[in-house]
């Protein structure tokens, strides 16, 4: 079948609307009709080259067995819901006309990390960059004579998807398909990081760098595991005053002008917990971040470096003799077949705010100008309407 998909064809290029053909889903999979897609910084890392290896990570890669990407031409989009259109055989878990929410890790549910708790690192992962589906290491989606990568497996960008059936989350179909687009990375993503992911405890005080449409949702998950101070940062300021009705008790532009705040919030002990989601984690963030944490605390990077950056300047005597944890997660720790639902059912029963993190909808032809509004921080979070 043939449908309309916003495609990236390198760095530094604007999106375009492009007839995209799709194969039918063979075994294992399903062709979900897109309603909504939500617009995540991560999509904007191809555009910038923040997530394309330089050639001089080359032949890193290659020696750690690190498979390179070839990542254009790129069906963007890797958060989104949608009805169910056919499903191929052996599908079990959906059938046609179901609700679902999508994951943008196809957790297998059998190897080592699923089985362990850890979907978020399951194996499949290692194949959210390329152009072969996981079910087969085939390719379903071609635009003209070129095979074209659906990001995260998922390409929500695009009226139609052929999905893994591990990509697809049944939804109860009185949830709105605008509140699951959310909860399919961005939400869950931050509420994870500011509650399992940094192990919030109640009565910490945990600060939360950047307050795009994953930090937000870290300040909700830390007010609700019990934080008694949630300091937002964030240089700008719509973002910092959306933060305080999401539950921040305090913010600040920097980092640096936070120090003084949190030492005097705290009488000198310094935050719990420190969650960095900022649009691309530089590493100039890292000394000021772990200042910001006390001893024995744990400071959690969500956000996505720069593919380059390999150097980062760290007091390890610090690290050391304060008995502080840095530490890298994906999803926030979170399994998307239980967080989704519960996630849902905490927003139906009053308890997640979701509509109030869109801030703008757009049409699939706007993609151009929902990129920029998002990078101009005018967003917390955007979304693609497709009816």
């Amino acid at each position: 079948m043939k449908c309309r998909g916003a495609v990236l064809r390198g760095v530094g290029m604007d999106w375009e609307i492009e007839e995209i053909t799709l194969d039918p889903p063979r075994e294992g999979e399903v062709l979900v009709k897109m309603a909504v897609a939500g617009i995540c910084h991560s999509d904007d890392h191809f555009t910038t080259g923040d997530m394309i290896p330089p050639p001089e990570l080359l032949a890193v890669y290659e020696s750690m067995g690190i498979p390179v990407p070839d990542c254009f031409p790129l069906l963007g989009g890797h958060e989104g819901a949608g009805i169910v259109e056919a499903v191929g055989p052996g599908v079990r878990s959906v059938q046609p006309g179901d609700h679902v929410g999508l994951s943008f890790i196809a957790a297998c549910g059998a190897c080592r990390w699923c089985v362990s708790g850890m979907t978020y690192l399951c194996d499949n992962g290692a194949m959210m960059m390329s152009k072969e589906m996981v079910t087969d290491g085939t390719v379903r989606r071609h635009l003209g004579d070129e095979d074209v990568m659906a990001f995260a497996q998922l390409g929500t960008f695009s009226e139609y998807a052929v999905l893994s059936e591990h990509s697809v989350i049944k939804l109860d179909p009185s949830v709105p398909l605008e509140a699951a687009s959310l909860v399919s990375c961005g939400v869950t993503t931050g509420w994870g990081s500011g509650t399992v992911g940094v192990g919030t405890q109640p009565g910490d005080t945990v600060v939360i760098v950047g307050t795009g449409g994953v930090g937000i949702n870290a300040v909700q998950g830390a007010r609700a595991a019990g934080a008694n101070q949630v300091i937002a940062v964030d240089p700008v300021e719509f973002k910092r005053d959306t933060a305080k009705f999401f539950g921040a008790t305090d913010t600040c532009p920097s980092m640096e002008a936070a120090i003084p705040l949190v030492q005097e919030l705290t009488r000198g002990v310094m935050a719990d917990r420190v969650v960095l989601t900022p649009s691309v984690v530089r590493p100039e963030m890292v000394a000021p971040a772990l200042l910001l944490t006390r001893k024995g605390g744990t400071c959690l990077m969500t956000g996505v470096p720069k593919i380059e950056f390999s150097m980062v300047p760290m007091v390890l005597v610090d690290i050391l003799q304060n008995c502080k944890t840095f530490k890298g997660l994906l999803y926030g720790g979170m399994n998307p077949r239980a967080s989704m639902p519960m996630l849902l059912d905490m927003y139906r029963n009053g308890h997640l705010k979701l509509d109030e993190l869109v801030t703008r909808r757009y049409r699939l032809d706007q993609i151009n100008d929902a990129i920029t509004d998002m990078r101009e921080g005018r967003n917390i979070r955007g979304v693609i309407e497709f009816d």
